[in-house]
């Protein structure tokens, strides 16, 4: 009653965040060094978020993913083109080819790594290469969103780096 005759202020209104998701927009990165070699690169769709997963063949480790202004090859520098408002450089410290220098991953459309055709957040998956032990992508999405960045064991000897980008703030 004493809010209704205004002798008491109602607390200030707190937003959810969207999903409950509390990430953030900032750069991800875990310095260790992979054995493992990429072998796939996949996407998917959830209720909240876009996923990317590369595959590796052994145990993950590793990786450096952030918003920059333009993606470049890995070696070259040269500019990987991007659909998309914002682009997210995911670099694997783990390359994609074996000890002999045989690709152990090698897309055949290195511009359209998955269709991402009506996903709500990813614009363009592209590959960036693999130069001296590492392989990075380019990830071109519709605006700078939250994201993370884990691991994932399985299946069978091999792992995965994932990164989820959520739809919304």
């Amino acid at each position: 009653m004493a809010v209704g005759l205004g002798l008491l202020a109602p607390g200030p209104a707190v937003a959810d965040s969207y999903c409950g998701l509390v990430w953030g927009s900032l750069a991800k990165t875990d310095p260790a060094m992979s054995q493992a070699k990429v072998t796939n690169v996949r996407t998917g769709q959830h209720y909240c978020f876009d996923r990317l997963v590369v595959d590796l063949n052994g145990a993950a480790a590793g990786y450096t993913v952030r918003y920059v202004p333009q993606v470049v090859q890995d070696g070259s520098g040269l500019p990987v083109p991007l659909r998309g408002q914002a682009f997210l450089q995911f670099t694997v410290n783990a390359p994609a080819y074996d000890d002999s220098g045989k690709p152990t991953y090698n897309p055949v459309d290195k511009n359209e790594l998955s269709n991402v055709a009506g996903y709500q957040t990813f614009r363009q998956v592209a590959w960036a290469g693999s130069f001296e032990g590492y392989a990075s992508l380019g990830l071109g999405v519709r605006a700078r969103l939250p994201f993370r960045v884990f691991t994932l064991a399985g299946p069978g000897a091999g792992s995965r780096l994932v990164i989820d980008v959520a739809h919304f703030w």
